[in-house]
């Protein structure tokens, strides 16, 4: 069985992949089909299903490994697939690891990081938090993705993402003094660790019931009001801490619920939104070479991006 990195112009063949994001488009005679992303452990591959049978909606969903009959073909000078059929398969039957792609940054670095970070919260109420957290997910928190597709999907994703926010929270606190720092860093260390109740499997991931119904934001939400009361823990800080987490994308159509209105609230959304953008587009940067442009990358307004040729 051949890894997407080893597929070339004409092959035409059986693969067993990962799927990544899927959206759906329609034809100039008005006809949907399907565009499908499809990823194993080697890279990712853009792909097409033109005539899509109810079936198809069925199997081909972000987080299900599928067995497809492909069509290798070059467009646009990239190198795409034409899904004739897809099919489900069962994860106990498949070794997992063929499908996952590994972290940039190597695990035992990104857990060393989590830690000195998590070590440097001196506010005891917001270390109060941050221990109750660390103490309930385990060690799920080194080892999950922050999604099924689009950004740190990859095995130890949240932990990437999460350390390199609280990184950030602390570089810029450094340059507006009056900002929380604590609070700052805090929120930016759990403000997606709802994903860990919204994503579930041993190591490809699929939405909960929860997850589909509620979302991590609600679900954070609700987690930090439990652990205020299960600690007793007084004043403002539980209210500011829940208004980070439901304002961290920013905007109401990005799916908070509510606005940043505290400037902590306020720059934790702007560099969770930096840092997801900047993955986004490494991952649409690794489909081509230095002097080329990128695919049209959906979470980035369908643009396409220039790789410099120099580095």
């Amino acid at each position: 069985m051949k890894f997407i990195k080893e597929l070339k112009d004409g092959d035409r063949l059986i693969l067993q992949a990962l799927v990544g994001q899927v959206s759906q488009g329609t034809n100039k005679s008005g006809s949907a089909y399907l565009n499908v992303e499809l990823r194993d452990a080697s890279g990712a591959m853009n792909c097409k299903k033109w005539e899509v049978e109810d079936s198809d909606k069925d199997v081909l969903i972000a987080g299900n490994i599928v067995e497809v009959q492909l069509e290798c073909l070059t467009y646009n000078d990239s190198l795409q697939g034409k899904i004739l059929k897809a099919l489900p398969i069962n994860i106990d039957d498949v070794d997992v690891t063929r499908f996952i792609k590994a972290p940039p940054i190597p695990k035992e670095e990104l857990v060393a990081r989590f830690n000195k970070i998590v070590d440097s919260v001196k506010e005891p109420t917001l270390k109060k938090y941050i221990d109750y957290f660390i103490k309930k997910f385990g060690n799920t928190i080194y080892v999950a993705p922050a999604a099924s597709s689009v950004h740190h999907e990859f095995s130890s994703g949240l932990l990437m993402h999460s350390v390199s926010l609280a990184e950030h929270a602390d570089y810029f606190a450094n340059y507006y003094p009056n900002l929380d720092r604590d609070l700052l860093v805090t929120g930016a260390l759990l403000h997606d660790f709802g994903k860990m109740i919204e994503l579930e499997g041993p190591s490809v991931y699929h939405y909960t019931l929860e997850g589909k119904l509620l979302g991590h934001i609600s679900i954070m939400c609700a987690e930090i009001r439990i652990a205020t009361k299960e600690m007793n823990i007084e004043g403002e800080y539980p209210i500011l801490l829940e208004h980070m987490i439901l304002s961290h994308h920013g905007q109401l159509e990005f799916g908070s619920p509510v606005m940043p209105l505290t400037k902590e609230a306020l720059l934790l959304s702007m560099i969770d939104n930096l840092d997801s953008k900047m993955l986004v587009l490494d991952k649409a940067y690794e489909e081509v070479k230095p002097g080329e442009f990128t695919q049209k990358v959906y979470p980035l307004d369908n643009r396409t991006f220039y790789k410099a040729k120099n580095k």
